[in-house]
């Protein structure tokens, strides 16, 4: 059925900003449901956890030694081998997961300029707001590079780029489609409302074949990480040493919860392009 030109702007930014929060350091996505309460910073002389709320606040490791709070921690030679294995993974993770969201942000611009270039009227309006949707897209990538890319993890980090640099091209593309949309209905002339339906028409083959399947493959690379972040969860249970309290050190968890909610998500952002037309 004939999708909405409003309902191609709102499911391509909906559709970008779950693309983006699936593939969050927060270690969650609609696979595994993992999640950190952690800033993770991975240098040459260790990882460094820490949080502003929750005990501990702070988890440093290197080599197998392990620094809680600020106080050493005595560890077994065991637990220091697989302190010194969650280390190695957790940086070779890292760029990984930086690299999944790199290609989450251009999918997501991708399918944004897809519907401005169907829904530009000229030349000088198409290369104003191609510029624009341009340079939001780099400075979307640079605060990935900034972060991610550096070993920095914050966990505010992808909302602020989705708030800033792609919110303003996703309300450039909704004001530029519901306007075309809006001129062309009162305008009377049917010829141009034919003209921007067959646009929208023209869509469909335009997403399949520039969008939809980077993101399935996407989403098998996400989907790939989940045996890696299960390994992580592995080894902190099989850790035999305790904090000042008595408990485990936890620096990952699993919620079931996030895989529903995620999977509600992207039901609704695929609802959204497959929404009728009046």
């Amino acid at each position: 059925m004939r999708k909405t030109w409003l309902a191609w702007a709102l499911a391509a930014g909906v559709a970008f900003g779950g693309a983006v929060q699936a593939r969050d350091i927060h270690f969650s996505d609609g696979n595994c449901g993992y999640s950190t309460d952690y800033d993770v910073r991975v240098t040459p002389d260790g990882i460094d956890f820490q949080r502003t709320a929750g005990q501990p606040g702070r988890v440093f490791m290197h080599d197998g030694q392990l620094r809680v709070d600020g106080r050493e921690v005595a560890v077994s030679a065991g637990d220091a081998a697989r302190l010194r294995a969650y280390e190695t993974q957790v940086r070779a993770l890292l760029p990984e997961v930086a690299g999944i969201a790199r290609e989450g942000v251009d999918i997501g611009f991708a399918a944004m300029r897809t519907v401005l270039l169907t829904f530009a009227e000229n030349n000088d309006e198409r290369q104003d707001m191609v510029s624009r949707l341009d340079q939001n897209h780099r400075l979307a990538l640079a605060r990935i590079d900034d972060g991610l890319g550096k070993g920095v993890w914050k966990q505010h980090d992808m909302d602020d780029v989705i708030e800033g640099s792609i919110q303003a091209s996703v309300s450039d593309l909704v004001g530029k489609v519901t306007g075309a949309a809006v001129k062309a209905a009162l305008s009377g002339d049917q010829g141009k409302v034919a003209a921007l339906e067959a646009r929208a028409d023209s869509l469909d083959a335009t997403i399949d074949k520039e969008v939809n399947a980077r993101a399935d493959q996407l989403d098998q690379r996400a989907a790939a990480l989940c045996p890696r972040l299960g390994s992580l969860d592995q080894l902190q249970q099989q850790m035999q040493f305790r904090l000042q309290d008595g408990s485990r050190l936890v620096l990952l968890t699993h919620d079931n919860s996030n895989h529903k909610k995620l999977a509600t998500a992207t039901d609704q952002a695929r609802a959204a392009g497959g929404d009728s037309a009046h």
